[in-house]
């Protein structure tokens, strides 16, 4: 397994943007999908965004296509999530997953980080 540790996060005004990193341990990073969910409190964990492990495959969730751009540099074993134009909807815990595809399925990410804080104040 691949341990992950995010950060990045923190509070910002909505229409701001912040880049949350998830540094990965292991050789095993490159030959992983990556993914970023998030979890409101009170909601279930849901997904945000993944990139295959060539970098050149990316799927997004609707509510942050064209905000919301996720990267990976495989040399540093790093996934990014950069997001502009923040909503307060936006507000959640951000964790970083790596798992065989990029995929919305949660269940198919087998590794997961501990998650950093994103609020975005109206």
């Amino acid at each position: 397994q691949v341990q992950l540790v995010e950060s990045g996060g923190g509070l910002v005004q909505a229409g701001g943007s912040l880049r949350l990193s998830c540094a990965a341990s292991g050789r095993t990073f490159s030959t992983n999908s990556m993914g970023w969910f998030r979890q409101a409190p009170g909601k279930e964990r849901e997904f945000v965004a993944a990139i295959d492990l060539s970098g050149r495959i990316t799927i997004y969730a609707d509510s942050v296509k064209g905000r919301f751009t996720i990267s990976r540099d495989n040399a540093k074993n790093t996934v990014y999530l950069q997001m502009n134009s923040l909503k307060p909807e936006d507000t959640a815990v951000y964790s970083c997953t790596a798992g065989p595809i990029p995929t919305m399925n949660r269940a198919l990410f087998r590794s997961w980080g501990q998650g950093t804080q994103v609020t975005v104040s109206s």
